[in-house]
């Protein structure tokens, strides 16, 4: 995984896996098939621990909304501390366009962060704390392409406040949340009328 995130996967041959890993050629393909399997399976594990684990971890113990303001800000950091990039965003860059076999494993990749984002768009509209007026497909790819510009732009001008801007612009899609006063003086004149 960190020679194909390092070197990219064009320039990573089945030699240098061998190395990284202390099999000969012969044996990198009987244990894995062929380069692209390999790497397949490589992107899996790097976004196991990455990209997953955020979602799962931001998803059950924050409120929606703060999910995604949490996942776009950690974003933001780890694209100032790793100037390697994303190993996604690298592939969808380098072999999605050449490969499409490749293509499609990144497509089906990306399309969790974007179901990630949708999920929690629906889910604070139903709490009141994204606009009803947000369009949750839309907001979703919006979201999707701003991690996906974030993790690049940083790879050649990784500036703090470039990122920050670029995130709450997009964070800005979300809209204002509904106001929970009128709900509040409601139920306390049910409560106590006059």
């Amino acid at each position: 995984m960190q020679r194909f995130w390092a070197a990219g996967y064009a320039a990573t041959s089945v030699r240098d896996l061998g190395d990284a890993m202390g099999l000969g050629q012969a044996s990198v393909y009987n244990a894995f098939g062929d380069k692209r399997m390999l790497f397949t399976q490589c992107l899996d594990r790097y976004l196991d621990a990455n990209m997953r684990a955020r979602i799962a971890r931001v998803e059950k113990t924050l409120p929606p909304r703060q999910a995604i303001e949490t996942f776009l800000a950690e974003i933001v950091e780890r694209s100032l501390e790793n100037r390697l990039g994303c190993l996604l965003v690298n592939s969808a860059l380098e072999v999605a366009p050449h490969d499409p076999d490749i293509a499609d494993v990144v497509t089906a990749r990306m399309g969790e962060l974007e179901a990630f984002f949708r999920r929690c768009v629906i889910a604070g509209q139903r709490d009141g704390s994204i606009s009803p007026e947000a369009d949750a497909k839309d907001v979703a790819r919006l979201l999707l392409t701003t991690v996906m510009g974030l993790r690049v732009l940083a790879r050649g001008h990784p500036e703090r406040a470039v990122l920050e801007g670029a995130a709450r612009q997009a964070l800005s899609m979300l809209g204002k949340a509904r106001p929970k006063t009128k709900a509040i003086r409601s139920d306390i004149k049910e409560r106590h009328p006059r």
